[in-house]
């Protein structure tokens, strides 16, 4: 896969599940990260072929649980990220969805306190070794590419060591977000830290951090120097962000990710948690719309609520036919 002069969905937990990459994907995203999922959660399941929808799910053995879901018309240019603390059981956890994915990215940006007391996410970035060990590991066991997703450290030259001993493994790409992990949200990012390892490394480097707008793609590569350039909140509010000809509105997207979310049976509370966090950025979840999506307990109710109800009962009659 080739990661320069992309346009990047951003891994979001609960959001970056197979219909929003999808979506992001239709409106122009080159490629796209699902949401983080843990190695110890993923060496319990088992992949299936799930003929009634034309998807791969890669299921917790003997439930209908699914932790993570794709399809042929993304596979050319979805990454797969996961959390990991651990080199072989990364591996395990990699094998089992590599034929079907673009490439894997080992999470080591997450600051939330799960990822932390587990390891995982930005508490690898104390622990070079083991970066090393993972990613090594998983760059000569696997035949799809491997990738990385960090946070800047305390100063910018132990972010560029940090940066320059990650090339070495062997990675295909380095994405890196332009906060520390103890920066919040609205503090802004520090794209000249970015630019600090962009000179150092010769592999491409995707820079993250304050992309709102289609012409902060731009910006933020031009500042940086960065190969290309990836989004979270921008996309996950509007994800026509990655539209040349500028963000449709608001009320298409939103119905147009209900669509396919009914199309690939997304797990109901996960549609409901994107919409909410959608309506809360540009409105409030105050709203009769917001309270209406709390009350949902099925993707009808959510076809209802958007005036989609044919489109479901198409969708249903369709995968009956399947039967």
């Amino acid at each position: 896969m080739d990661y320069r002069a992309k346009h990047v969905l951003a891994p979001m937990v609960r959001v970056g599940t197979l219909p929003f990459r999808l979506l992001a994907a239709e409106y122009g995203a080159d490629i796209t990260y699902g949401e983080e999922i843990i190695d110890h959660k993923l060496i319990k399941c088992e992949r299936r072929i799930n003929e009634r929808l034309g998807s791969v799910d890669i299921v917790e053995k003997g439930t209908e649980i699914v932790v993570f879901r794709t399809c042929k018309q993304e596979k050319d240019h979805v990454v797969f990220q996961m959390g990991t603390s651990d080199a072989m059981r990364a591996l395990r956890a990699a094998e089992l969805v590599c034929k079907d994915v673009a490439a894997v990215d080992v999470n080591m940006g997450c600051p939330k306190a799960f990822s932390l007391s587990g390891g995982m996410g930005a508490a690898l970035l104390s622990k070079p070794d083991l970066i090393y060990d993972i990613l090594t590991t998983l760059r000569r066991n696997l035949d799809i590419p491997v990738t990385c997703k960090i946070r800047l450290l305390q100063s910018s030259q132990e972010t560029v060591q940090l940066a320059k001993m990650i090339e070495k493994t062997g990675v295909s790409a380095l994405a890196v977000h332009g906060r520390k992990v103890a920066d919040r949200p609205r503090d802004p990012a520090k794209w000249t830290e970015i630019a600090d390892i962009v000179n150092a490394l010769s592999i491409p480097v995707i820079a993250n951090g304050d992309v709102f707008e289609y012409e902060d793609f731009e910006r933020i590569k031009a500042a940086t120097g960065a190969s290309s350039a990836m989004v979270a909140r921008g996309a996950m509010w509007n994800a026509s962000i990655f539209s040349p000809k500028g963000k449709l509105p608001w009320e298409d997207v939103k119905r147009e990710y209900v669509r396919k979310s009914i199309l690939w049976d997304n797990e109901v509370k996960n549609s409901k948690y994107t919409l909410k966090e959608m309506i809360n950025h540009y409105s409030s979840l105050d709203t009769v719309e917001a309270k209406a999506i709390g009350k949902s307990e099925s993707l009808f109710d959510l076809a209802k609520l958007y005036g989609e109800e044919d489109y479901y009962q198409t969708v249903i009659r369709s995968r009956n036919d399947k039967l």
